[in-house]
């Protein structure tokens, strides 16, 4: 490396230029025996500060998307493809339109269209409504039908079902629901909420979780009114006038939350009593069972009574508008109607008549034949 100068502008080693010289070494010759090496170029001051202008003064620009993209495809310079001298990785090329330009506006605008049209058009269907909200906040309600608003995130529209009947059922799956009577007894009960949304606007901004309130208002309306009843209202002939105050309870007290709630109806489904005394209570409702069919016989012997009664009187009432109208013959009528009731019920008959037995056995006379017959037959 004898005669050759630093890249970095500085000597180096023993006889060679001094510091900043410009001119080449000398040639000093080759010997006889050493191969001649031919010229060099003057060396430069020494490698390109790459954070530094071009010595040519012109500012340097970043390149586009489309120029990474020409070098990395081979067409910028030093740059090559997979193939091309300079690829590092797989080629790759957006596709073009025919005439050439890129078709990365298009996609643009189709997305921006998308956007648009999924954002600003609605369709509400006929049991469904719609709130608008311009930045979270109440604008308007939208009903069925379609409807523009302004592209989200300007605002937005969350839709709802307001006819369907909702069901809510207390208590959730087996459980026991005690409650206690006016009587001072536990009953279990089971009962069935319908409801469904009367205001969409107050439905969602009036109560934070509108179904759990649902619930809550129909547990303490069904106490309040359980315990104006007795236990056998409530597991009897109660029940529909007991529905009919839980529902009336509460549409008022979610009227008054302003909850946008309607009810529709209450519906027990079960009323018995609590686990625990269950065999005892159908002991006394076996008894409580066995003395009212007592009772209603008891009424049913008197209802026949007072029936047959009236028609005796029915009766006499008719031979009394006849005995009216003829005595003499409705007395004799009477006496000889009387006298065959009596006398078809004993065994002897009695004849008062001059030059007949006043005796004359009868019945015994009807056996003799009878009994005669009966010999015969053995």
């Amino acid at each position: 490396m004898t005669g050759k100068k630093s890249p970095w502008g500085n000597p180096g080693g023993e006889g060679e230029a001094t510091q900043g010289s410009a001119n080449p070494p000398e040639d000093r010759g080759a010997g006889p025996d050493e191969p001649r090496t031919p010229p060099q170029a003057p060396p430069a001051e020494g490698p390109r500060n790459p954070w530094l202008p071009p010595a040519s003064g012109e500012p340097r620009k970043a390149p586009g998307i489309e120029e990474l993209f020409r070098r990395r495809n081979g067409g910028g310079n030093g740059g090559g493809g997979a193939g091309g001298p300079g690829g590092r990785g797989p080629s790759f090329r957006l596709p073009q339109r025919p005439d050439g330009k890129s078709w990365v506006p298009i996609g643009v605008a189709a997305f921006v269209a998308l956007w648009l049209g999924t954002s600003m058009v609605h369709r509400i269907a006929p049991q469904e409504q719609g709130i608008v909200t311009t930045f979270g906040s109440y604008s308007r309600t939208l009903h069925p039908g379609m409807a523009l608003t302004l592209p989200w995130p300007v605002q937005s529209v969350r839709v709802k079902d307001v006819t369907s009947i909702r069901r809510e059922s207390i208590p959730e799956g087996e459980g026991e629901k005690l409650m206690l009577t006016a009587d001072q007894n536990l009953v279990d009960l089971t009962y069935l909420v319908r409801w469904n949304i009367k205001d969409l606007k107050l439905y969602s901004f009036q109560l934070a979780e509108p179904d759990q309130t649902v619930r809550e208002v129909a547990e303490a309306a069904m106490r309040a009114s359980i315990a104006e009843v007795t236990l056998n209202d409530a597991m009897g002939s109660g029940r529909a006038t007991i529905e009919q105050n839980v529902r009336e309870r509460m549409q008022r007290v979610l009227d008054a939350y302003r909850s946008g709630v309607k009810i529709q109806g209450v519906e027990i489904k079960k009323t018995d009593p609590p686990t625990k005394v269950v065999d005892a209570f159908k002991e006394v409702l076996a008894a409580q069972q066995d003395a009212q069919s007592e009772v209603n016989r008891a009424q049913a012997w008197a209802q026949q009574l007072t029936a047959r009664a009236q028609g005796e009187a029915a009766a006499f009432d008719k031979v009394y508008e006849q005995y009216k109208l003829s005595p003499e013959v409705t007395r004799r009528r009477m006496y000889y109607e009387t006298m065959e009731r009596v006398l078809s019920q004993t065994d002897k008959v009695i004849v008062e008549t001059p030059g007949v037995q006043s005796y004359l056995p009868l019945p015994e006379i009807k056996r003799r034949p009878a009994d005669a017959t009966a010999e015969e037959g053995r």
